[in-house]
């Protein structure tokens, strides 16, 4: 018979509580790119760091930065032959445009068919919330947690987290950990555990090119002077070469492969390329050659071309050659291939491209690096023993196709980046209608309390020793 798990008992007493907080935390507009709603983020930020009081913890206080706040709190009694582990989370959403497809009101959540619908339901209050709840329930139940822990919960992650590395270096003897736990991801599905092993980074550039002063009568200069849309689609085009992929030379120089347990998960993981394709609303799937979809969006860097304007796309035609042209380009990123490389990489390229007499601008959009977490460390193990625990089988593993700050967070701290997450691809995350399926909310509780038992039961020869600064 399979033991009970640490925090059964405590989940079905507390179920109601647990929810009532969920759903007041999710009636805050917390939407951190509209500055009218500043002052709904830092509620709340306050809103998590009274949830971290009434859970027990020690040292909670708002870490203020040019933006919004972030929260700190830890609890450090598990004593110096214990590891101390950080969370991560973030309390701010995106917004909810457009509004008139939400089916109820984003800031007042719901719960129907086990499902909580809610702006921040999934991303990434709830995931945060469960976090939060299991060290409340190891604290309740047993009186102490097996970890050392911390929590760090970031305000500014849904407009890219521009201050974050900085506070992370500000207070790294504060955030000092063995490893970090990550609630911001998801699974394959309810019945198929999962964890992301690996994130990629991004890079990202506007791109123009100017022929003239003003835009020019083509009666009188076309085909005569040089026309910067011609040019820059022509850039465009030799992106990518006749197998798809990314045509610039040393692109996939970096390029770590695959391991051959990674390849083998892959291999594994359920996928419906028909249902994908109806999700995404296209009627065909290219790529680089002899890669499947799964490798391309996960595990494969990319170049997209996001945006491509340039003189006159009113109504009618209006007979001119533009005086300039310009192009948004975005690179996704794996391991390990790092943003600065491939800007010098990109940027030499389109410039050996543009002939003499047109000016070559290049913006850069700054530079987020791919994330992966080393399946070889001990706490890598003790994250799949506590999800086979809950899900009664082990995770497969999965690599996310976007970027985010655990990069960060990883290099800064020197610490791995774990990922227990247990959104659902068909979630909604960014969308109107983003929900939680309240099943895995419960699973997330039930396993981050396995896992601090798994991790407190590894044995590595060092841990940090847990800090008590105050933020």
């Amino acid at each position: 018979m399979t033991p009970p798990l640490r925090l059964d008992d405590y989940v079905e007493r507390q179920r109601e509580r647990i929810v009532g907080e969920l759903l007041e935390w999710l009636r805050i507009p917390s939407v951190s790119a509209d500055p009218a709603h500043a002052v709904d983020v830092r509620n709340s930020a306050e809103f998590a760091a009274d949830l971290l009081r009434h859970a027990g913890f020690d040292h909670v206080a708002l870490i203020d930065t040019p933006g919004a706040p972030s929260v700190y709190a830890d609890w450090l009694h598990a004593g110096p032959d214990a590891p101390t582990v950080l969370v991560y989370g973030h309390h701010d959403v995106q917004p909810v445009d457009p509004i008139d497809a939400w089916r109820s009101p984003p800031f007042e959540p719901v719960i129907v068919d086990g499902e909580c619908l809610a702006r921040g339901a999934i991303d990434d209050k709830g995931q945060v919330l469960y976090e939060i709840e299991a060290a409340r329930g190891l604290l309740e139940t047993e009186g102490r947690l097996p970890v050392n822990l911390k929590f760090l919960i970031e305000g500014e992650e849904e407009v890219g987290s521009p201050n974050f590395e900085d506070l992370l270096a500000r207070h790294h003897a504060l955030l000092a950990c063995d490893a970090i736990v990550v609630s911001d991801t998801g699974m394959l599905a309810v019945d198929v555990p999962s964890t992301d092993v690996a994130m990629r980074g991004l890079v990202a550039f506007t791109v123009r090119l100017t022929s003239a002063t003003t835009d020019l009568h083509s009666g009188l200069f076309g085909g005569a002077v040089p026309n910067p849309l011609h040019h820059l689609a022509a850039i465009v085009a030799a992106l990518h070469d006749d197998t798809g992929s990314v045509a610039l030379p040393g692109f996939y120089d970096a390029v770590r492969p695959l391991a051959p347990h990674e390849l083998e998960s892959l291999a594994a993981q359920p996928f419906d390329e028909d249902a994908f394709m109806q999700n995404a609303g296209v009627e065909r799937l290219e790529g680089e050659h002899q890669r499947t979809t799964l490798e391309r969006i996960g595990s494969r860097p990319t170049a997209e071309v996001v945006g491509l304007h340039g003189g006159y796309t009113g109504e009618g035609v209006k007979t001119i050659v533009p005086a300039w042209a310009e192009a948004k380009i975005s690179f996704r990123l794996v391991a390990d291939q790092h943003p600065d490389a491939i800007s010098e990489l990109f940027q030499a390229w389109v410039r050996r491209r543009v002939p003499q007499g047109i000016r070559v601008d290049i913006e850069p959009h700054g530079g987020v690096a791919p994330a992966r977490t080393p399946t070889d460390h001990w706490s890598f193990g003790a994250l799949t023993r506590a999800i086979e625990r809950v899900w009664g089988a082990p995770p497969l593993l999965t690599r996310v196709g976007g970027s985010g700050p655990e990069e960060a967070l990883g290099r800064v701290l020197g610490a791995p980046v774990l990922f227990l997450g247990v959104g659902l691809p068909d979630d909604r995350i960014h969308a109107p209608n983003e929900r939680m399926v309240m099943a895995q909310f419960w699973r997330g509780l039930l396993a981050a309390g396995e896992l601090w038992a798994e991790m407190a039961a590894a044995n590595p020869r060092a841990w940090h020793a847990p800090t008590t600064a105050e933020p």
